[in-house]
């Protein structure tokens, strides 16, 4: 097996498409927080 190891050098990767995929994330872990939230006082207030 051929060893094809170029140099790499810490910190020189493009991580652009992953900070916009964890902002995605967080964003929708926010929301679907503040949903539950919402749905839970809801639930709370009109209760029967």
């Amino acid at each position: 097996m051929a060893d094809h190891h170029e140099p790499h050098e810490h910190g020189t990767m493009d991580i652009t498409a992953q900070e916009k995929t964890f902002a995605g994330f967080l964003t929708f872990g926010t929301r679907l927080t503040i949903a539950c939230i919402a749905v839970l006082i809801f639930l709370a207030i009109f209760r029967t």
